[in-house]
């Protein structure tokens, strides 16, 4: 049997002395491979996108950029397994609770990180599953009230994690929901009415039975009938509104 594939694994904390003890911790463990460090949240997302880590050991308190910062900006396609470090308990349950694969505390101890390494190594390969844990962590970074960034797509065999701004549409055919972006098609990992009930009060309007669109992506609205509209969107792409839905684009004319 081959063995696993080692997991390239990326620590990312301010304080060097917490970077040397997490260093010697995980070269304990042989599935683990160490492949760089970074003293803040700038560095971090630099390494991201340079070395694409399968897991990435993220403290959230940094000057700077913090850890829900470098979630926020993870560079495109880019999908890491995250375990959040840090020495406030409220702030690691809030992001464990929303994604994170797990978290630790500070000082951290063998058995903690021997148990959420036990975790990783079951995501590890399932990037369906790590950019949903990514996609509910970063909603979770998020002020109170704020509202959604990030999307799960995949186009082919890969996953990605796609910005809200980016997409056009979410558009149904049957039983596949596709995220329609400038450039090209994803499919979604969620219905269509999980979709919308998650972007309620967002620049998504519901159109249609099949389809939601992004008000800012619409350029021309044209009559079809009293009751009827052709939109057309930024991609040149062109949508029906529903009876049902016509006073939706009513409301987004008088915006």
């Amino acid at each position: 049997m081959m063995p696993s594939p080692a997991i390239r694994t990326l620590i990312v904390d301010d304080e060097p002395i917490a970077r040397q003890i997490l260093h010697e911790e995980l070269g304990r463990f042989s599935d683990i491979a160490i492949v760089g460090e970074a003293e803040n949240g700038e560095q971090a997302l630099a390494k991201i996108g340079q070395l694409a880590p399968d897991l990435v050991l993220l403290d959230l308190q940094m000057p700077g950029l913090g850890g829900f910062d470098v979630i926020h900006r993870m560079p495109e396609g880019a999908l890491p397994i995250v375990i959040i470090v840090t020495a406030y308990d409220e702030h690691a349950i809030r992001a464990f609770e929303a994604g994170a694969l797990d978290y630790l505390l500070k000082p951290i101890s063998q058995e903690r990180l021997t148990k959420a390494l036990d975790r990783v190594r079951t995501l590890h390969g399932r990037p369906r599953d790590v950019a949903e844990s990514l996609g509910r962590l970063s909603e979770a970074a998020e002020p109170p009230g704020a509202r959604a960034r990030k999307v799960v797509g995949r186009a082919g065999e890969e996953y990605f994690l796609l910005n809200l701004d980016d997409v056009l549409a979410f558009q149904a055919e049957r039983e596949l929901v596709w995220i329609v972006t400038a450039r090209q098609r994803y499919l979604a990992t969620q219905a269509l009415s999980h979709i919308d009930s998650r972007l309620q009060g967002t620049v998504f309007q519901r159109i249609h039975r099949n389809a939601l669109v992004n008000v800012n992506h619409v350029r021309r609205m044209s009559p079809l009938s009293s009751q009827r509209w052709l939109l057309t969107l930024s991609n040149g792409q062109e949508f029906t509104v529903s009876k049902r839905q016509a006073h939706n684009v009513r409301r987004m004319l008088q915006w």
